[in-house]
Parts: structure tokens; sequence; C-alpha cells
């Protein structure tokens, strides 16, 4: 075997890895334990468990209601954090609250209320279920025809005029392929139609510069590479020019003169009309600590390693596993992949249990062949996919099970 994939390469990457330290920023119970998941939930920020259990003792345990008077605007604060340091977005353009799919809606539905002129919504075949599920039950009360993009056609070609809204991932969340967010805004706004961009496997990955790339309508969770917990609240974006579009979920925490207690809807004018109900502020406070570990960090150097443990990985699957049938189906130029890599197999799913069940290797299996290694660069190590790699390896030269 070359000496690059060998075990002891690896090990000299992590010892030359300039982000090796900050694996300690996490919670890392089991340390025989190989984690390739990242991309569907992020591991435990130190620093999260213990901004919880303040929330929970001084906050909630001795302030009760007095607490309050910082949490009202707890959503705008931890947005304005987040789009700082991980979507390029000013203040005052960013909330964090509700749930993705939650967020898609309202978004989606005020961006068709804008051009009721127009019949169409477009979004890929193979986009993230809820994106499709939230366009297909927005378009049938209004009789509104949903163009499927098939696999490996332009979503551009799909665009005229009768078209109102675009949904679109920046990071697809199968094969970690990643499009061009600007080229396609500028393509869309050119037919009149906006995009809602769901930007869930690419926040904390991948740089993002929503202003600078013009972009209207963004969202995205904060459990995946951004560490803020299983069920985490989302976070959204609205850019300030076209904040006077009004949410369909009309709830007291987007009212203005909110405790007035009025008998009707009057929405705040700026981006707390996005807000609906009451925060969840516990969880609120995992998501703010989450974003301030990878703030330090920073985006750039993310990046840097996400792209250097995705080669890798790629490489290490050219030489070792590509003999047993195994092909990668992430782009292979770096700049267009995001921090996971998919392997394509017909076995992918009995695969992936093998791997959890008899290597403690957790990776993630996806219909209907591919096996997804989430390489979260905050606390993935270069021998973590090396152990991957090589316990799938050992199976594959076993003989998988049938498909």
């Amino acid at each position: 075997m070359a000496a690059e994939t060998t075990r002891a390469a690896a090990e000299a990457l992590d010892r030359a890895d300039p982000l090796a330290r900050e694996r300690d920023r996490f919670v890392v119970a089991d340390d025989d334990l190989i984690y390739l998941d990242g991309n569907s939930l992020g591991r435990l920020p130190v620093r999260a468990a213990a901004a919880v259990e303040r929330m929970v003792h001084d906050g909630w345990g001795r302030d009760l209601i007095g607490g309050w008077v910082r949490w009202l605007t707890y959503p705008e604060e931890v947005g304005d954090r987040l789009g700082a340091a991980f979507l390029g977005a000013a203040p005052g353009q960013v909330v964090v609250g509700d749930s993705t799919t939650v967020n898609l809606y309202k978004l989606a539905s005020a961006a068709l209320d804008a051009r009721p002129d127009r019949r169409a919504l477009v979004v890929p075949a193979g986009e993230f279920p809820t994106d499709r599920y939230v366009l297909e039950g927005l378009a049938a009360p209004r009789g509104l025809d949903v163009r499927l993009v098939p696999a490996g056609a332009d979503v551009v070609d799909a665009l005229d005029a009768d078209v109102a809204v675009l949904c679109l991932s920046m990071v697809d969340y199968r094969s970690g392929a990643v499009v061009d967010v600007a080229a396609i805004t500028a393509a869309a706004r050119h037919v009149g139609a906006t995009v809602v961009w769901d930007l869930s496997h690419a926040v904390g990955a991948v740089p993002i510069e929503l202003d600078r790339w013009g972009v209207e309508l963004a969202t995205g969770c904060s459990y995946k590479f951004l560490n803020g917990g299983p069920g985490a609240p989302a976070w959204l974006y609205v850019r300030s020019d076209v904040q006077h579009l009004r949410s369909p979920i009309w709830g007291w925490f987007g009212q203005r003169e909110q405790f007035a207690m009025g008998p009707a809807y009057d929405p705040e004018p700026g981006i707390r009309r996005w807000l609906a109900g009451t925060p969840t502020v516990i969880a609120l406070a995992a998501v703010d600590a989450a974003v301030a570990d990878l703030a330090e960090i920073g985006i750039e150097a993310l990046r840097a390693k996400g792209t250097a443990l995705t080669t890798y990985a790629i490489d290490l699957a050219d030489a070792r596993l590509a003999g047993h049938g195994v092909t990668v189906a992430t782009p292979r130029l770096p700049h267009r992949r995001g921090a996971h890599v998919a392997l394509a197999h017909p076995a992918a799913r009995e695969l992936s249990r093998r791997l959890i069940d008899e290597h403690g290797v957790v990776p993630d299996f996806r219909e209907p062949d591919l096996l997804r290694l989430g390489l979260a660069p905050a606390y993935t190590r270069f021998t973590d996919v090396w152990d991957g790699i090589d316990a799938l390896a050992v199976l594959l030269a076993g003989g998988a099970a049938a498909p």
C-alpha cells in the first residue's frame, strides 16, 4: 500500500493540523467511536452545555419571568451574531427561531403572495424532502404548478416569466455538491423570480456571503455543522429591502407594540416581523454558544480543514474502495463540494448498519445507495477518516450483504 494511505500518514496529518486542538471544545464521550455523521447532528460543544446549564439554573431557575427583560430580543441578537460570523449578513436581517420547515413555509408563502400573477414554482426533484413538501403544500390550494427539475438538469433552464419561486439548497444533502448561489440568484432575478435558499448543509461548512451575492430570502438549520443541538431552532434571513413582505404566520412576537395586546395584527417593520410564537430560550442559548465557538475558529479555517478532510476521504476511497464497487458520488473539485462525501454502493444500507454495529463507525445512509461521511472540520480527525474507510474496506473485502 502506498505510504499516503497508511494510518501512520493519517496520524502525521493530525499532528500537523492547525485545528487539532479545537476538538477539545466538544464533548467526546467515547473516543473509540468514529463519528462521521456531523452533517446530520453536530457534536455537543462544551460551551453550549455550560450555557444551557446557566440558562436553566440562573435564567429560568433564579430569574423566572424577570428573564424576559433580556430574552425578548434574544432571537435577533443570536441572529446578528450568526449572520456576521457565517452568513455574510449585516445586522437586522437574521432571526433564530422555529424550524427550517416552518421558515421555508414563511419565506416561500410571502414570496408567492408578492407575485400573485405568476403560476409556477420550481424545485429540484432530488431536493431535500421538506423543501419539496412545503412547495407542493403551498401550490395545491393556490392551483399553482410545481416544476420538478430532473437530476442533472440545470434549474436555470426551468425559469421563465411564469415562475414566482425557486427553492434550492446551496449544498445538496445527498451528494454534497455546491451550486453557485450568486449566479442562480441573478438568473432568477432576471426573469422576476425569487429564490428561497436552503443553507442547512452549507452554514458552518462553507463560506456564505448573502448580502454580497444579492440573496433575498434564505433559511437553514443550526444542528448540523453549527452544532446547536438536536431540534435546535433554525434561522431565517430576509434582506433589509424586502422586509416589507408579510409572513403568513401572524404571531405576537412579530407584532408591533407586542404587549399592547391590540385587536388587530400590525407587524413590526423589520426582521422581527418574521417571528411568530414565543422563542425557545434554552435552545437559543445552546445555538448562541455553539456559534460563538465556531466563530472563534473562523469559517475560512473551517473551510480549509473541511476541504482537506474531504479530499483525503476521496483519495482513500479511490485507493481502497474502488476495487470493491464503491464510486465517489461527490464532486471532485474542492470548491464544488461541501463538508461531506457520498460513496455509492448497492449495499450501502447494510454497510451502514454493519459499520455501526460491528466497527463503531457512525456514517449516514441515504436512499437508494449512498453512504454519507460527514466530516465536520472542527472535531473530525484525519485518523477518523482513515479508520472509517478502513472499516468499510474490511467489510467489503469480507463480502457485503446483498442490498
